[in-house]
């Protein structure tokens, strides 16, 4: 789980530091606040839950500010044998162009679709998660999806021309 929330937290704070900071603030809520939790309730859940609401108290969070792309080539990447370097540059050109998209996207829209898409959980945990209603998230999430296609499509029209 600890991967998973400091990769939230590095998405929404966008530096790395930012986000060592904000998970360690979070553990130590959780840990003050585990008399809270409810036995039987989603765990993960509440961490989440945490962890976006410490991220929204905190300057970082409440300035919601832009900072520089984060570097998606993995360290230890090895390319298949059939990958050229064109098929290669490709491949790290389309991840840009949507990492470029889901950075430009508001808080709201990027938190649910970095629930849903990256984290894989529920309609419900993402509710729960956000303090929302699932229809809320829905909404979101397909207003999200929208405007990440016309931000890719802008984008893609404007490096073709």
């Amino acid at each position: 789980m600890f991967a998973s929330l400091y990769n939230l937290a590095h998405w929404l704070t966008q530096d790395p530091h930012e986000a060592e900071d904000l998970l360690q603030e979070t553990y130590l809520k959780a840990i003050k606040g585990f008399g809270s939790f409810q036995q039987g309730t989603n765990f993960r859940g509440w961490m989440y839950r945490i962890l976006r609401n410490t991220f929204l108290t905190s300057r970082t969070g409440l300035s919601a500010k832009m900072t520089e792309p984060l570097d998606l080539e993995e360290e230890n990447s090895v390319p298949a044998a059939s990958d050229t370097p064109e098929s290669m540059l490709l491949v790290r050109a389309d991840q840009q162009l949507v990492q470029d998209a889901l950075e430009k996207l508001p808080l709201p829209f990027r938190e649910v679709i970095l629930l849903c898409d990256l984290e894989e959980m529920s309609y419900q945990e993402i509710a729960e998660t956000l303090g929302v209603p699932i229809g809320t998230v829905m909404s979101r999430l397909s207003r999200a999806r929208k405007a990440m296609r016309e931000l890719i499509t802008t984008q893609v029209r404007g490096t073709s021309k």
